[in-house]
């Protein structure tokens, strides 16, 4: 595509957008990528992140991560920090799944005592974690006990079974976002989230075993202090949030922000779906507890889900998921809006930063990580597709740029429609597994979706990451089986 002509390179990987470029910007907007990711860029990334830029109470820029494509409202990979008492709150620049996220396993197992048994290990899986539109899970819940979920997140888990007390700990918050009030959240919302615990979902959402080969590790310190220690490890990794719950929380704010956004705050956006309130409005806190409602939701959905894996592996090799290191890397968040503090100009200064499809990358020494990263810097996770792999990374301290933040995956170059056009669900299957790859999937159209093609090459992301300082390559992760919704 032609890039705006306004658009000025500012370092080898940071373009920016003047406030001149569009009526009403209150602050530059700035994209991270390389010149190739940049070209690539589609039109509504450079629309969108400018429309971003005009909200009131942003602060610095409006960012895009180098993973930036079109989405709701912001792009995705889109960034922006709100001053809480002058500033919005908008669900447009958290997205519908909120607390998409990813989580990483460990395992001491190797590949070579894996391949023998991966088709079982898949199929397994692919029945104990139930994958595609509207499945249900196994927990069994009254609507006043889901309620309890979305309150207390990964506590929950804890206090009924589905975690070790050291998941919380590698776990972004410790699996619970504070002041989560299940009184702001629909009964609508509830019925759809209810007895959606433990599953996966359809989509972009999956659950991946990989491989890390001795040759695709980038820092060997860093991948040691991850739990990274043998050649050929195997590791687990899923990518799932809080399903149709996080949708209708967003759905029904979306709506109230709508009717209320002139009419009461006299607020104009270029585009309705940066349908926005105050953020110490009545409407902006209710919203902010039921978000933090679909944030633990989806903690407590992806906990269950690494039991149901943990139950597989120990049926499967016969041995305690303890004596199998199955111990949590860390757990990432991305689709929140969190109040953080972070430096500006010189000042320290609390912040509400929204990502939209982008991922907390604390450096080292700050507070929230846990201690047994606090040399290291925050794991990182950006998932690929399940042809390509996926990345392990690390926070960095230049990372204030952005106030912390990182891709938080290889980012659509195409559409779901487009890729479904271009190559059938079945093939795709056939191929992957001539590559070593075993998939299983509820449904071929949506394996089709995800074809390696439909998205940016992972590498490619991952090396503007790194190139723009905004976290640090650890590992590339292979995959070799795959549950698919």
């Amino acid at each position: 595509m032609t890039l705006p002509s306004e658009l000025r390179r500012i370092t080898e990987t940071i373009w920016e957008l003047p406030r001149s470029y569009k009526p009403g910007m209150l602050v530059p907007a700035r994209i991270f990528a390389t010149e190739r990711l940049i070209n690539a860029m589609d039109a509504g990334v450079f629309d969108q992140v400018s429309n971003v830029a005009c909200l009131p109470g942003i602060q610095k820029y409006a960012f895009c991560m180098p993973d930036g494509h079109w989405g709701y409202g912001f792009p995705i990979g889109g960034v922006a920090a709100m001053d809480p008492e002058t500033g919005v709150i908008s669900p447009g620049g958290i997205g519908f799944d909120i607390n998409c996220g990813m989580r990483l396993v460990l395992t001491n197992l190797t590949y070579d005592e894996v391949k023998p048994r991966l088709r079982e290990l898949v199929d397994a899986l692919f029945y104990r974690v139930p994958a595609g539109v509207g499945c249900h899970g196994f927990v069994r819940l009254s609507h006043e006990e889901f309620c309890d979920v979305a309150e207390h997140g990964s506590r929950w888990a804890l206090k009924n079974g589905y975690a070790w007390p050291e998941d919380l700990e590698m776990t972004e918050e410790g699996g619970c976002f504070a002041g989560a009030d299940a009184s702001k959240i629909s009964h609508r919302a509830i019925d759809r989230g209810f007895n959606q615990i433990g599953t996966l979902g359809s989509g972009n959402h999956y659950l991946e075993i990989q491989v890390a080969r001795p040759e695709n590790i980038h820092d060997q310190k860093l991948a040691q202090a991850f739990g990274i220690t043998i050649p050929n490890q195997v590791v687990v990794m899923f990518h799932c949030g809080s399903r149709g719950f996080g949708h209708q929380v967003a759905t029904d704010y979306l709506q109230l922000f709508l009717s209320v956004m002139e009419r009461k705050y006299g607020i104009h956006t270029n585009d309705r779906e940066l349908a926005c309130a105050p953020f110490r409005s009545r409407e902006g806190q209710d919203y902010f507890a039921a978000m933090k409602c679909a944030v633990n939701m989806a903690f407590a959905n992806r906990q269950v889900i690494l039991h149901r894996i943990r139950e597989v592996f120990a049926d499967i090799f016969s041995r305690d998921p303890r004596d199998l290191g199955m111990e949590m890397v860390y757990d990432v968040a991305h689709n929140t809006a969190k109040l953080e503090h972070h430096v500006i100009d010189g000042k320290k200064r609390e912040l509400l930063v929204h990502r939209k499809g982008a991922t907390r990358a604390f450096g080292p020494g700050m507070e929230g990580i846990p201690e047994r990263y606090r040399d290291t810097g925050q794991p990182v996770i950006i998932g690929g597709s399940m042809e390509t792999g996926s990345y392990l990374l690390a926070g960095v301290p230049g990372g204030s740029e952005t106030f912390f933040t990182t891709a938080h995956g290889s980012g659509r170059t195409m559409s779901r429609h487009q890729a479904k056009r271009m190559v059938k669900g079945q093939k795709l299957q056939r191929d992957l597994e001539t590559r070593g790859i075993y998939v299983r999937t509820d449904s071929w159209g949506g394996l089709a979706e995800e074809a390696g093609f439909a998205y940016k090459d992972i590498d490619d992301v991952a090396e503007a990451t790194e190139l723009s300082n905004l976290s640090r390559r650890v590992a590339r992760l292979v995959p070799i089986g795959n549950v698919k919704g």
